[in-house]
């Protein structure tokens, strides 16, 4: 009988070339029967060689691509340990699926725009599905290679957020037992010459870090209160992966817009929302996650949005133009500018 891992591992490996290969027949399908349309309806020779061809790919590039480097990764785990940063699984299929996904969902507006000979009389709105399932794979992908390292059996209780809390009053109690022994102990020829009284004052205050006390967090032990605080990492992978994509999806949405596919519009949204894509390549915790998150996603789509609502009104939110610009601003202060003299004073909150 086979072992929980070969299972896990089987219906992995299924769910991930699903999510690999289906989106691409799906649009490629989407772009036959609009390009048949432009042809003799009597005579479906173009749809199927459309059809035909993405069938083609996708084989090709499994089987030179996707299935040499599934091995590879799987058999060769030295090699495996030596990609630090960047997941190529997932970069497979940004590449090899997304990036050809979202091409040929514009020629589907080119075509049909072809057809009707005038881009007022297109539909009102474009289909979702395309956009939704190119995204929902991606994220599945996202989601296996993150939960891959977790049992899906048996409790999984997440101890990080503990971990660091108690490391952190931890060590406030430390800072503040040394100030108030500092304060307190009366100033010895030793404690001065390891003090330095010759020093600025500005010197020795420096050294006193504030402490730092923010709202009380409650602690069920028992009761219904405890069932629903519980916290497990499988769950909140799943969340968070969902929720990490949000401005993306609002922004695809916004393609879907008559008054944007029926315009030039079309292509820096598709564009942009492909860029913010790049950042799933790189690895979770990657320290380089946050400013990638900046100059790939809130920066661009900051100019995007802002266009968007100057030349057609809003019909991107004001929330996501607001989004965008409190954390460009929030990253570039606390990073950079907090470094400056001029705003390097520590202050700690009076509450």
């Amino acid at each position: 009988m086979a072992s929980g891992k070969l299972i896990k591992l089987i219906v992995f490996e299924l769910l991930e070339f699903a999510a690999f290969s289906v989106p691409t027949l799906v649009v490629m399908e989407q772009f036959a029967t609009a390009y048949q349309r432009t042809r003799n309806a009597s005579e479906p020779t173009h749809y199927w060689l459309i059809v035909s061809c993405s069938i083609a790919y996708v084989a090709s590039v499994t089987l030179l691509i996707w299935v040499p480097i599934k091995v590879i990764l799987h058999k060769k785990r030295h090699l495996y340990k030596k990609i630090i940063g960047w997941r190529p699984v997932l970069m497979m299929c940004v590449v090899l699926t997304t990036l050809p996904s979202f091409s040929f969902s514009i020629a589907v507006t080119e075509v049909q725009k072809n057809i009707n000979g005038s881009a007022d009389l297109l539909p009102d709105a474009l289909p979702d599905l395309p956009v939704s399932l190119v995204l929902l794979s991606l994220i599945l992908v996202d989601i296996i290679e993150k939960i891959r390292i977790y049992p899906l059996r048996g409790s999984e209780e997440s101890n990080e957020d503990g971990h660091i809390h108690t490391t952190s009053l931890q060590q406030i109690k430390t800072v503040t037992e040394q100030v108030r022994q500092n304060e307190v102990s009366p100033a010895s020829p030793q404690g001065a010459n390891s003090i330095h009284v010759s020093r600025p004052l500005g010197a020795v205050t420096q050294r006193r870090v504030p402490v730092l006390v923010g709202p009380q967090e409650p602690s069920f032990d028992s009761g219904i209160l405890r069932t629903m605080s519980r916290r497990d990492v499988r769950a909140e992978v799943f969340l968070w992966s969902f929720l990490l994509w949000s401005d993306t999806v609002e922004m695809l949405r916004v393609a879907g817009h008559s008054a944007v596919y029926k315009s030039s519009w079309l292509y820096p949204v598709y564009i942009f929302s492909f860029i913010s894509l790049l950042r799933i390549i790189f690895t979770p915790k990657n320290p380089l996650l946050n400013s990638l998150g900046i100059l790939l996603q809130d920066l661009p789509f900051v100019f995007v949005r802002l266009s968007l609502i100057i030349v057609l009104g809003t019909i991107t939110p004001i929330l996501g133009l607001c989004k965008n610009v409190l954390v460009t601003l929030s990253y570039v202060y606390f990073n950079y500018l907090t470094k400056l003299r001029v705003f390097s004073t520590f202050e700690a909150s009076p509450f």
